[in-house]
């Protein structure tokens, strides 16, 4: 099914019925695709909505480059024009970004939260990464001033673009020029503080060895989250949620229908 928010055609599927409902927001790069597992599960005995966001799955891109604001303010007119609030939320990675910016901004929105492998925390660099990066604006510093003589043809973009390929992430490089801006704006957005803001039960589930969300930021979430607790689910990675599914759905069942 599709409809309009945020001038994007939005893909969105919806499974089961009762009166709990349930919306699932997957991680960056990724679709509903990955989240029916768990749909197919919790629809047994709830109404669950699976999103497609905007410039993954089945979605439209965004007219521009957006932040974790503007993908909240699509997700939030969806939910609206669906009728699907309150509601409660299971959010993995990115998902969790669009999680901790609405619930921060309306208590009323959501009743239980859960987060698997949440982003939204910045994460600490290393002495060898920092230095990475000094060298990376470095040497990217000197294809602009190249770039900007016009006096080496097309040399400057493909050392640029080794430059990109050699010191940016996979996630980065899987992107088109467009995208690429998109996905700095959201990586920067820093929402620590707005941790303390969540007012609703929240459940947070991770696996001990995420090296992309890492453990110490879930026991962050949970210290600064007022009502949260933290499940570690042992061995798991950033996909734990994928890995130990029986465990996930009895878990996140359990805690929803209470």
């Amino acid at each position: 099914m599709e409809m309009t928010a945020g001038g994007v055609t939005i893909h969105y599927e919806l499974a089961g019925s009762g009166d709990k409902r349930v919306v699932l927001l997957h991680g960056w790069g990724c679709s509903t695709s990955l989240m029916k597992p768990v749909a197919d599960f919790l629809s047994r005995d709830m109404t669950v909505l699976s999103i497609d966001f905007p410039a993954h799955g089945q979605s439209g891109r965004p007219p521009k480059p957006w932040g974790v604001p503007d993908f909240a303010a699509c997700t939030l007119e969806l939910l609206k024009k669906l009728d699907f609030l309150p509601c409660s939320v299971i959010a993995h990675s990115f998902g969790g970004r669009i999680t901790i910016e609405l619930a921060s901004q309306d208590a009323t929105l959501f009743e239980r939260i859960i987060l698997t492998g949440s982003a939204g925390i910045k994460d600490r660099p290393s002495e060898e990464s920092r230095k990475r990066s000094a060298k990376y604006r470095r040497l990217k510093g000197l294809c602009e001033k190249a770039k900007a003589a016009k006096a080496f043809g097309k040399l400057p973009d493909m050392l640029e673009e080794k430059l990109r390929q050699k010191y940016g992430s996979k996630d980065y490089n899987a992107l088109d020029a467009e995208m690429r801006k998109t996905f700095v704006l959201v990586v920067n957005h820093d929402q620590t503080d707005l941790l303390q803001r969540i007012q609703q039960p929240t459940l947070l589930l991770w696996g001990d060895k995420d090296t992309e969300t890492p453990l110490w930021m879930g026991q962050l979430m949970e210290e600064r989250i007022p009502d949260a607790g933290l499940v570690v689910f042992e061995g798991g990675t950033h996909f734990a949620y994928l890995e130990q599914l029986g465990r996930f759905n009895a878990i996140a069942h359990n805690f929803l229908m209470e």
